[in-house]
């Protein structure tokens, strides 16, 4: 996902309510994966010269070094690699998710993205855990990936 603690806080309405947590700033360069996202699917960029997953968002492959490639949906497949919880809010926006976790995710095609795990109590979570993309709508352009538990997985 593409925020740093630079990016402006915007003060979005919801169906429920005001979107007070940091959003991305969308960009020629971020915007399929946001809009996949807002389609409900997890899309990362694939080297067209040696078809490595890449994330976050780059001009060129970290493997070869190659600047072609093309947005691919992917699996929305990951196991929880590691992650942390965090009992104070550290932006305004968070206040009320505390204690909340911070997930590092790694995808079954590669690539790991830090986000949240949902829908189950933060000590429930483990190094392991499988888990799979749900998609939370912040904004009408901006739609968050997430991740929960898989239930009934190998």
């Amino acid at each position: 996902m593409t925020s740093t603690t630079d990016t402006p806080v915007t003060k979005a309405t919801t169906a429920t309510a005001p979107y007070l947590k940091p959003l991305p700033v969308l960009t020629d360069e971020n915007r399929p994966f946001w809009d996949a996202c807002r389609a409900g699917t997890l899309s990362l960029q694939r080297c067209g010269q040696c078809a490595h997953f890449r994330y976050p968002i780059s001009h060129c492959c970290p493997r070869c070094l190659s600047s072609n490639f093309a947005w691919t949906p992917v699996s929305g497949r990951g196991s929880v690699f590691s992650y942390v919880i965090f009992h104070r809010a550290y932006h305004p926006g968070f206040k009320d998710d505390v204690p909340y976790n911070v997930a590092l995710v790694q995808l079954e095609e590669g690539p790991r993205m830090y986000s949240n795990i949902v829908g189950t109590p933060n000590d429930e979570v483990h190094i392991g855990d499988l888990v799979e993309a749900v998609f939370e709508p912040a904004t009408p352009d901006i739609t968050i990936p997430r991740f929960r538990l898989r239930t009934g997985a190998p």
